[in-house]
């Protein structure tokens, strides 16, 4: 099990790496993934959505624009509830602006360490982590994780993740810089460079099949989609859909 000193300081990695790059990451994450459009045959109005790590909040733009923009001269208009959560501050400033003053949604965003402070109230139609796992550091915490994640879906709600498959790629691979602070890491954890704007590094775990069942069977819930999509050839992420 990973020590909670190498897990703190992997953490640190993430919030240095969001605080350097949020203005270019920003720029390079503002079109929805292609896989999240398989999802929404499974979502219903009114809807009530927790994103965990929910970054520019383009998820929550996302679910905004199929789900209750198209109802507009329905009677009641749908409606959305989005919370978003996040680490960076800079990030969050972004999907508040990208989120307001659109009828039929109301947004809370809110600034958390999900390591520190994970979710620990509240029920939801759909509770999404996107983008995430691949930095939380350690086995254990992966598997708390959705341990958590799952106690905050409502009776018939959904649970929807994906990892992210970045070690399958060579250009990836490329990007691996070494270790150089001696700390006691676990199989296929990896510091990558980031080659946009200002120079920074990224702790990413890669979770393979056997890892994504562990997380599945973690959460106590029902599987009922799993796919791969996203990236150029149509797989660079994992997904599944839980249902409790």
């Amino acid at each position: 099990m990973m020590d909670e000193a190498t897990i703190r300081r992997l953490n640190q990695i993430t919030q240095d790496f969001y605080r350097i790059t949020a203005e270019d990451f920003d720029q390079t994450r503002g079109t929805p993934w292609p896989g999240w459009e398989r999802l929404l045959p499974h979502f219903k109005t009114p809807l009530s959505a927790l994103d965990v790590g929910c970054g520019n909040g383009r998820f929550g733009l996302f679910l905004y624009e199929r789900l209750v923009a198209p109802s507009s001269l329905s009677t009641p208009p749908l409606s959305l509830l989005y919370h978003g959560l996040d680490s960076s501050p800079a990030l969050l400033e972004r999907a508040q602006a990208v989120l307001a003053n659109r009828p039929g949604l109301t947004t809370r965003l809110e600034t958390r360490d999900i390591l520190e402070n994970p979710p620990d109230e509240g029920e939801y139609d759909l509770v999404v982590l996107f983008g995430v796992l691949h930095h939380v550091p350690g086995r254990q915490t992966r598997l708390d994780l959705m341990r958590r994640l799952a106690e905050r879906v409502k009776p018939g709600g959904l649970l929807a993740f994906a990892c992210w498959r970045f070690y399958e790629y060579e250009r990836f691979r490329a990007r691996f810089a070494p270790w150089t602070e001696g700390l006691a890491v676990e199989t296929h954890d990896y510091l990558l460079d980031w080659r946009r704007g200002q120079p920074a590094l990224r702790y990413c775990h890669y979770v393979d099949d056997a890892e994504h069942a562990a997380l599945v069977a973690a959460s106590g819930l029902r599987q009922i989609l799993t796919y791969r999509a996203d990236g150029g050839d149509g797989a660079a992420n994992r997904y599944s859909l839980l249902q409790r």
